[in-house]
């Protein structure tokens, strides 16, 4: 018996083609919500479980409601914590998200939640009795840890964070990066120094083989960004394309 295609396996399969990933970001704690983004035929999905409505008593039912549509989806955990890391893996995730990265201490922290003993110090205790349960070595072979760049300490470690072992790819936040950084609430369309700063760290990455996604605002944003390097855009999530269609329904009958 096979389970669902995780979208770590289909966000590989785009990265080793040398394309970029279409991803959609997933804040409401709802199944019938998660069931229907899931059936949505983007590359990769994530649970945000940081800033979006997801705890620890909700995510594995929210995951559940993904795997009825056949997709295994990412979590980006609430802090760097292998607690938390390990948690959002036993509920289902296929793999994770973590923010606040600035050091390669950090990073390697990350990496090794990820992974059981002796690669990692992840811990063995599958939740679910109902459905096969793969071997710690083919969990590892699995996962995908990605690390949030966001921070200006992160942008001074980076090429030693893209070095470490277990790191599978980066997310850039580009808010936090921008505030970190000492640029406020500045934009790449409106500041040169925040432009520069994401090119910086996606040229930095593709120059060491990791690929790089980065969280957008709009469409726009996503292929500017796409036709710069970036490998995994993300540029809608469901709670604002929930918005936006009422918001445009509404307006039309009136």
């Amino acid at each position: 018996m096979t389970g669902p295609r995780t979208d770590t396996a289909r966000l590989r399969e785009v990265w080793a083609a040398g394309g970029s990933a279409v991803g959609v970001w997933s804040v409401l704690a709802d199944p019938v919500a998660a069931e229907i983004v899931g059936a949505v035929d983007a590359d990769v999905v994530c649970v945000d479980a940081q800033h979006g409505l997801s705890d620890v008593a909700t995510l594995p039912t929210v995951l559940q409601a993904f795997a009825v549509v056949g997709r295994v989806p990412l979590v980006r955990v609430r802090w760097n914590e292998p607690g938390q890391i390990m948690r959002a893996l036993d509920a289902g995730a296929a793999g994770v998200v973590v923010p606040m990265v600035s050091s390669a201490e950090d990073a390697w922290a990350a990496a090794q939640a990820c992974r059981f003993p002796p690669v990692g110090i992840r811990s063995w205790g599958p939740l679910w009795g109902a459905r096969p349960v793969a071997a710690p070595a083919d969990q590892d072979a699995g996962v995908l840890c990605v690390v949030m760049v966001e921070t200006a300490g992160a942008v001074a470690n980076l090429e030693e964070i893209l070095a470490v072992p277990g790191v599978d790819a980066i997310y850039v936040g580009p808010n936090d990066l921008a505030l970190s950084c000492g640029y406020g609430r500045a934009t790449y369309r409106t500041s040169t120094q925040v432009d520069e700063l994401l090119d910086h760290v996606v040229q930095t990455a593709r120059a060491a083989g990791v690929p790089v996604g980065l969280h957008c605002s709009d469409l726009e944003m996503a292929a500017h960004w796409r036709d710069r390097g970036v490998s995994w855009m993300t540029a809608v999530t469901d709670a604002d394309l929930l918005a936006a269609g009422l918001r445009t329904a509404v307006d039309s009958l009136r």
